[in-house]
């Protein structure tokens, strides 16, 4: 590495990990507090929305996917941080909120004068609802592609394209919608987008130094559970803990659907893309936990299409069940 910011952090000797990890969540939190402000000026409904957030949310796993795939390192390990990232977020992630505080996707409080209270609220509540599902089923159909490529043992360069188009389709479909609903209303995107791109582009390229420092250092590490046998796990779960914070901070904010568009959106750059995005490099040998993995997630994804479809809501009896896959993951990866 030739960045002398990199070789700057390098020189504090045992500090440097600690260091490179502190610059992965502030790169991290840089890009999620830029998206938040974008929301607030009102950005829900415009391409940045809905297009800008998955890149973000799941930049460190696009990232690491991208520099194993350049440097030939294992695709076992790019599948299991996926996989840790996926299954994390549709278990652990959205099951501790449901259990803590509840997450009630249709009974918001409503806003505005009165008499459009019932209406105007109802109406974006079921909105957002079939969004949701519409995005859960998205998961679905991205996990089974996967499972069914998968299922020989390997994903090669052909199906590495397969499941890089399904999500570009997946995006320009979005796009378009997006589009088409700004014309609609008379959106634009304002003077200050350039500002906020390029904020994102630091937080990007921060997430981008530190994790390649990081995993190179881990990669000559062959004792102890902090090794390159654990690449894998070590580097979803470090992906992970930026959106489960953001998790915890939205559910408590009393903001549940929030809490789902970042956990699922942030699924869908993990898998097909990150998974296709190596495959172009290397043909991917999956883990041996493959076939449990991909059961669990899309059990729970279905789980929570169900939950959403009927009863607007994930109960906390299903937080449980979850929290408890979630064990089950741990224990098939790890242990099984």
């Amino acid at each position: 590495m030739a960045n002398p910011f990199v070789h700057w952090i390098e020189a504090k000797g045992h500090w440097a990990p600690w260091l490179f990890l502190a610059l992965f969540f502030v790169a991290s939190f840089l890009m999620i507090w830029r998206l938040e402000v974008l929301s607030v000026k009102g950005f829900e409904g415009t391409v940045l929305g809905t297009l800008v957030m998955p890149y973000c949310t799941g930049m460190g796993n696009l990232i690491f996917a991208f520099i194993l795939g350049r440097n030939g390192g294992n695709g076992a390990d790019v599948m299991t941080n996926s996989l840790v990232n996926n299954v994390t977020n549709m278990t652990l992630v959205l099951g501790l909120p449901a259990i803590i505080w509840g997450m009630k996707i249709l009974p918001s409080k409503p806003s505005g004068p009165p008499k459009n209270r019932k209406k105007d609220s109802g109406k974006t509540r079921e909105l957002n609802r079939l969004s949701l599902m519409l995005t859960l089923l998205a998961v679905l159909f991205f996990t089974g592609a996967v499972w069914a490529l998968g299922r020989k043992g390997r994903i090669d360069f052909n199906e590495g394209l397969v499941l890089v188009g399904l999500f570009l389709f997946w995006q320009c479909f979005h796009m378009f919608d997006v589009l088409k609903n700004n014309v609609r209303q008379g959106k634009s995107l304002g003077w200050t987008l350039p500002l906020d791109l390029a904020l994102l582009a630091i937080g990007a390229y921060g997430i981008y130094v530190s994790t390649d420092w990081l995993v190179n250092w881990t990669s000559h590490i062959h004792t102890g559970f902090v090794s390159a046998k654990h690449l894998g796990w070590l580097s979803g779960w470090l992906m992970v803990l930026p959106n489960a914070l953001l998790a915890i901070y939205y559910s408590w904010r009393g903001q549940p659907e929030t809490v789902y568009a970042s956990q699922v959106g942030d699924s869908h750059v993990s898998i097909p893309l990150c998974i296709g995005i190596y495959a172009l490099y290397h043909t991917m040998t999956l883990p041996a936990f493959f076939q449990a993995s991909m059961l669990i997630l899309l059990g729970a994804t279905l789980v929570h299409f169900l939950c959403v479809a009927l009863f607007g809501q994930l109960p906390r009896a299903v937080g449980w069940v979850l929290v408890l896959a979630y064990g089950v993951f741990l224990y098939k990866g790890l242990l099984g």
